[in-house]
């Protein structure tokens, strides 16, 4: 069966969404916005999203090497600083929710870089790219593949 394309089918819904997303977009730093959309898109699966943020990271002057250690960022902190590596963390703890997910530590550990109305944005632009996320892979969206975006 054919998937839907939602911003057709769902048009005030699709709208509604894309008018957080601006706002997400205008209370974030760009390019820590794209790495939260790049960490929350690889923790969900979304091959469309991941491949969308990583070359729009790009795009934006963002290390190659650094795009890459996304995937892995426990793993690679001498490519993030304290406040990248807390919001990481807290995009982390805010896709995989659980019990014990966002934390005391994780909040405060971004609650020092970031002030109350901050840190409001940053939890806004996160719950944005996993309503993205979820959208892109039940319609089962696919990054382009053209002569404007080659496979090499």
């Amino acid at each position: 069966m054919t998937r839907i394309n939602i911003g057709r089918s769902n048009k005030l819904g699709y709208a509604a969404v894309i008018g957080l997303e601006g706002y997400a977009r205008t209370s974030v730093d760009p390019d820590l916005y794209e790495l939260i959309k790049l960490r929350a898109s690889i923790l969900n699966g979304c091959g469309f999203c991941v491949d969308m943020h990583a070359t729009d990271g790009r795009k934006r002057g963002i290390p190659d090497r650094k795009l890459h250690a996304v995937a892995a960022w426990q793993h690679s902190k001498v490519f993030f600083d304290a406040r990248e590596q807390a919001v990481l963390a807290l995009t982390d703890a805010l896709t995989q929710l659980g019990p014990e997910t966002v934390t005391d530590e994780i909040w405060n550990a971004a609650a020092t870089h970031f002030d109350d109305s901050q840190m409001g944005g940053l939890i806004l632009a996160i719950s944005t790219i996993n309503v993205w996320n979820r959208i892109a892979i039940s319609t089962q969206m696919e990054p382009p593949v053209d002569e404007k975006n080659p496979l090499v």
